[in-house]
């Protein structure tokens, strides 16, 4: 598969939050959806990925970012937003067939999202592990 343009990866990105419901959008009004070619060596360490990890070429295919609980006293909580950042090498890497690629996308952005709203990676098991929980 032809590598995607850096645009064209976050307009599907965009395109999977759109179609979110009206219940789960009203929620993200001070979330900040980002798109980066990969994440850095620095925040797998912080992650918990060891040397042989990375050197193997393991990564993160989105990372939730909460509001820091603590925070200045003169400053407003809103100018500090949660954030979800998601990563399109190694989800391009791992996932060639373009079908394939959207649905994993997909589930990156809805897997990010439920960390917004609390859920735990332990949650989210059985939605991960399906092939397409969307059915589509």
């Amino acid at each position: 598969m032809k590598k995607m343009t850096y645009r064209q990866f976050g307009q599907i990105v965009r395109g999977v939050i759109d179609t979110l419901p009206e219940e789960i959008m009203q929620h993200l009004d001070n979330v900040v959806i980002d798109v980066e070619e990969e994440p850095d060596d620095k925040l797998l360490r912080e992650m918990g990925f060891s040397e042989e990890d990375i050197a193997a070429g393991e990564s993160l295919y989105g990372w939730f970012v909460p509001r820091p609980r603590v925070r200045p006293a003169d400053v407003d909580c809103l100018d500090y937003p949660h954030r979800i950042w998601f990563f399109q090498k190694p989800l391009e890497e791992d996932f060639p067939d373009p079908k394939r690629l959207e649905i994993e996308i997909r589930k990156t952005v809805i897997h990010e999202l439920a960390h917004h709203f609390g859920w735990t990676d332990r949650d989210l098991e059985r939605f991960d592990s399906k092939e397409d929980p969307f059915g589509d």
